[in-house]
């Protein structure tokens, strides 16, 4: 490789990756969490989900966004986080040796539990990670109940 840079070959990891991704679609199929069609790149920001008693919380990695191109929407307990990494490459007389880097429109949404309370949601964007905080209903929350001592 003239550029340092190496590249695996696709045909002796085919039965490996072919695992991997039917494993991650069986996850992602049990954790109603689905990844909208592919835009024509493949570019697909990642995405965290983590649950407590009171709240889920949902971070999305989004390097290269501007607040301005994102989009936050909840609609029938589905949450989409969407929008646009544009390119800022000016071709004046340069050639690329690389170009690894994805541009373009992402869609990412998750199915909501039924527990999610539409009403309390937060969502903050700081150095490139989206925190969104959905609380769940007050009515769904555990609740501890003191045992009296006769």
């Amino acid at each position: 490789m003239k550029w340092g840079l190496t590249k695996r070959d696709d045909d002796s990891f085919f039965g490996v990756d072919t695992f991997r991704r039917e494993l991650s679609r069986l996850f992602d199929d049990f954790f109603s969490i689905s990844p909208s069609t592919l835009s024509k790149n493949g570019w697909m920001p990642t995405v965290d989900v983590e649950e407590d008693d009171k709240a889920i919380h949902v971070k999305a990695e989004l390097p290269g966004i501007e607040e301005k191109d994102l989009r936050v929407t909840l609609e029938n307990r589905l949450l989409t986080i969407s929008g646009e990494k544009t390119e800022e490459r000016k071709e004046e007389n340069k050639r690329y040796m690389v170009s690894e880097r994805r541009f373009g429109s992402f869609q990412r949404s998750i199915t909501l539990p039924e527990e999610a309370d539409s009403k309390g949601i937060e969502a903050k964007f700081k150095n490139g990670i989206l925190s969104i905080e959905i609380p769940k209903l007050e009515s769904t929350r555990p609740k501890k109940i003191k045992i009296d001592v006769k």
